[in-house]
């Protein structure tokens, strides 16, 4: 019903031709034939379909809610044994439960790369990056290869989107950047070290640090060097206000030093 009406309202069929239609084919035609106004009402519109403009919030989460650690009498009577605020002691016990979540799903899917990597099969996709004719010549399906490693990789992702989606409590994706997304990831494995699993881990842990904290940095810093100048002068208003960009100078300045001192990474991958 669902494919007989995209059919309908975007193709103008009837619906007896509309249901003679192929699945496959005709949502291959949405896309390819749709012009980008058709595409983008398709997106806006159909709210029971996209949700329309509207983010994807109120997803259920894997933790109690901050409320519901407030209201709780026994939560109260065990944050009054640490002398702490109700609101402090939610908002931390939330986080320490979010930290052994993803760090539990993070130990998991390390242990089953690790396992990966040693296999038969890790080596033969190790032969088929380094030498894709030679492993072609032996044999192997290169193409398929490509996209099994693909699929599992697009796996591995959507668990983290998913955890990081109920983190924050909403999908907004205007809010997904590819500096951030992208760029980052890339940066996260070549300063780790690339074909290495611990070293992407370390690299992430690194690189989230510095992007973290270069924004408060700069700031302390574009204050120290303007502090001889007077409040409301322009040049300390624009650093101050430029400090944001401090980031992007850190991530930059990290990447050129481990590419200088360090080509293969902070924990290089190990030849087999």
């Amino acid at each position: 019903h669902i494919h007989a009406y995209l059919v309908q309202r975007y193709f103008h069929a009837s619906p007896e031709n509309a249901a003679s239609y192929d699945l496959f084919g005709s949502l291959g035609k949405v896309g390819q034939f749709l012009s980008e106004d058709q595409s983008f009402s398709l997106l806006k519109f159909e709210e029971w379909l996209t949700r329309g403009v509207k983010n994807v919030t109120g997803l259920p989460r894997p933790v109690p809610y901050e409320v519901e650690l407030k209201q709780s009498p026994a939560f109260q009577s065990w944050a009054g044994n640490f002398d702490m605020s109700i609101e402090t002691a939610a908002s931390i016990t939330v986080k320490l439960c979010y930290a052994g979540l993803f760090s539990v799903v993070l130990l998991i899917v390390l242990y089953l790369s690790e396992v990966a990597l040693r296999s038969p099969w890790g080596r033969m996709m190790r032969a088929i990056r380094d030498n894709e004719t030679a492993a072609a010549a032996m044999g192997k399906n290169v193409t398929s290869r490509h996209l099994q490693v693909f699929i599992l990789g697009s796996a591995v992702v959507g668990i983290a989107g998913a955890m990081l989606t109920t983190l924050d409590g909403q999908f907004n994706p205007p809010t997904y950047q590819p500096l951030r997304f992208t760029f980052l990831i890339w940066v996260m494995v070549i300063i780790g070290g690339a074909g290495n699993n611990w070293g992407a881990v370390l690299g992430g842990f690194i690189i989230w640090f510095f992007w973290i904290e270069a924004e408060p940095i700069g700031l302390w810093l574009m204050g120290a060097l303007t502090s001889g100048m007077a409040p409301d002068h322009w040049l300390r208003l624009h650093l101050i206000e430029s400090a944001a960009h401090m980031r992007l100078l850190t991530m930059g300045l990290v990447l050129l030093l481990v590419l200088r001192f360090a080509p293969r990474g902070l924990i290089p991958e190990v030849k087999r």
